[in-house]
């Protein structure tokens, strides 16, 4: 079975050949050394979805947005066009991770000034259709799908959160910001989706490991009228929608089923609310969403081989059968990881994630 095939018969809650596989970020390069890819090779895509193939990630990722707008210093980075100062941050083993360093902003009056994302930019729909093209290079041994920022996220940080907490209690220009976003993200979905992409995905954290950014009455007035207005836009088209958030979203989270949401990842396995539980919220949504995660990358980095492959045997086993279940760590596998306890993740996932579903004890 072919990989976009596999994905979506399992984000249609039926079962594939196996179980597929998702990161929603890689950046370590010890592991991509292990594979035999040189990860300061040449070949964008084409090395990146070579890579997955080689470990059997099915699921992976064009970008379409989140482009720079002004680059500042060698060491300084750049502005991206939410107005985020980023920042590429390099690690021992060469690794080189894109970190957020504040917001451009300064006041409302600054980000009035600024020039909105133009969702028609032509390099959006280039990048989704380079994805595709080397998807179709590989066989369709991966399944590439574009992702982009949302609403939440890249909200608060072109204002960076202290600045964002004060406009807040100013109805007119919050609603203006986010209408703003939610304008863009709709359009460009809408692009993609009638480009025959079959599945998008949203990066937009909505909390953080205590909790929510703001009171959840916030994100029904404010994100979530967009957020179902995607989703029915990328229905309408056969398209899915797969969304990205951190934090612990107990206290929305029937609301973004509600919306039409398709995926939810990585269903941070960290937080410190015990009931935001990958297993817990599967016996209560499990027929509802498909669920991409979640074993944690503390553990990853830190925890027993055993821990892990005990973990990883749960996920499967209780997840998976039926469909609705994509494999993945609980954010992403940064440079702490290590390749032996990396190697234990997807051998316990190549070793039983076979259907039908059977995983000792």
């Amino acid at each position: 079975m072919k990989a976009p095939e596999r994905v979506l018969k399992a984000v249609n809650h039926e079962e594939p050949d196996r179980v597929p596989a998702f990161e929603s970020a890689f950046t370590n390069n010890t592991i991509m050394r292990h594979y035999g890819i040189d990860p300061k090779g040449a070949g964008g895509y084409k090395l990146s979805y070579e890579f997955f193939r080689k470990v059997g990630i099915d699921l992976v990722l064009s970008f379409v947005s989140l482009f720079p707008r002004k680059f500042l210093s060698k060491h300084e980075g750049f502005i991206d066009e939410y107005g985020r100062h980023m920042k590429f941050e390099p690690y021992k083993d060469g690794t080189q991770i894109l970190a957020y360093h504040g917001g451009h902003f300064k006041d409302f009056e600054d980000y009035e000034s600024w020039e909105q994302p133009d969702p028609n930019l032509n390099t959006r729909l280039i990048q989704f259709q380079t994805g595709r093209k080397v998807q179709k290079e590989l066989n369709d041994e991966v399944f590439s799908i574009p992702a982009t920022g949302s609403l939440m996220e890249c909200t608060w940080e072109g204002f960076g959160i202290e600045l964002f907490s004060r406009i807040l209690g100013r109805e007119k220009q919050i609603k203006r910001v986010f209408d703003d976003r939610g304008k863009f993200t709709l359009e460009i979905v809408k692009i993609l989706a009638e480009n025959n992409a079959q599945m998008v995905l949203l990066w937009d954290d909505y909390g953080f490991k205590n909790g929510l950014f703001m009171h959840p009455k916030l994100y029904r007035k404010f994100i979530f009228p967009w957020l179902k207005k995607i989703c029915d836009v990328a229905h309408k088209r056969d398209c899915k929608i797969l969304l990205h958030s951190d934090g612990d979203l107990t206290e929305i989270f029937e609301d973004i089923i509600n919306c039409g949401v398709d995926v939810i990842n990585p269903v941070e396995s960290t937080t410190a609310n015990p009931e935001y539980d990958i297993f817990k919220l599967n016996e209560n949504y499990g027929d509802e969403i498909t669920f991409a995660g979640n074993l944690s990358p503390i553990m990853l980095a830190m925890g027993e081989i055993s821990e892990i492959e005990g973990y990883a045997k749960r996920l499967i086993r209780e997840l998976a059968p039926g469909g609705g279940y994509i494999f993945g760590s609980g954010h992403s596998i940064n440079p702490a990881v290590t390749i032996d306890r990396f190697e234990a993740m997807q051998n316990i996932r190549r070793k039983y994630g076979k259907y039908p579903i059977k995983v000792p004890d």
